[in-house]
């Protein structure tokens, strides 16, 4: 059984005036163990997918299932990281990190316990402390990957988390949640994340689903079979982003 499956997903918007289709007709499934992303231009509804996989939004037409389960609302196993870091500016990195917890009626021992955990994980062990406004772009978002990962998601879906990040920054942190991945002793068996970014996508992932332009449709579903760790400066990471940006121009 696949991890997740998305059939014939439409999203149309509607008001007295006119009506939008964003999504077209849209299928692909993911695997245990696969990390997917999602790329397509500007506006052709890849967060808008997002949100509808992880039931932030219904879809207009079509199902999203999740372990065999349809997805009719926020699930438990699934979490979201989003690209302006959402964080809570009168809570603190335990305070934010452990927001979720908070939610589901964990008693606060248990959930410090489980967010301290992840503070560790993500390297930011003794800013447990400290408020969104004293910490650096790259931090926030490590706040906002260790607030995803104490809900222990099976699927962890990211909407351009690097986008907001000097380029240093960001790259540190794609190796970081590649490890992340990789470690087996977390729950997170999958990823599904949207990037603008094509050689973001070809460092990261074992597939590419590639989106036209709105009303968005599948154009590919591109396998990425380069070993690990991958350099950007291959000729076959080349070949790989060359074939990407010959279906997008």
């Amino acid at each position: 059984m696949a991890l997740l499956e998305v059939n014939h997903v439409y999203k149309t918007y509607t008001d007295v005036n006119r009506s939008l289709t964003v999504l077209d007709d849209i299928s692909f499934s993911i695997a245990k163990g696969e990390f997917v992303c999602l790329v397509g231009p500007s506006g052709s509804g890849k967060s808008t997918l997002l949100r509808m996989v992880v039931g932030l939004i219904q879809p207009s037409r079509g199902e999203i299932f999740y372990r065999g389960q349809q997805v009719k609302g926020v699930m438990d196993k699934m979490a979201i990281v989003f690209q302006s870091f959402a964080l809570m500016p009168w809570l603190t990195v335990m305070g934010n990190v452990a927001l979720g917890l908070e939610a589901k009626g964990i008693s606060r021992p248990e959930r410090e316990a489980l967010a301290s955990k992840y503070i560790d994980k993500v390297g930011l062990d003794g800013f447990e402390e400290a408020y969104p406004r004293e910490l650096s772009g790259g931090m926030k978002q490590r706040v906002g990957i260790a607030r995803a990962l104490t809900m222990e998601p099976e699927l962890l879906c990211m909407d351009e988390p690097f986008s907001a990040l000097d380029a240093f920054t960001a790259q540190n942190l794609r190796e970081e949640v590649l490890d992340l991945w990789l470690d087996v002793t977390l729950p997170v068996k999958s990823v599904l994340m949207v990037t603008h970014g094509i050689e973001e996508a070809v460092f990261m992932a074992d597939r590419i689903i590639v989106l036209s332009r709105r009303p968005a449709r599948v154009l590919a579903d591109v396998r990425v079979d380069l070993p690990r760790p991958r350099n950007m400066k291959d000729e076959a990471f080349a070949r790989v982003t060359d074939k990407i940006y010959s279906l997008l121009f």
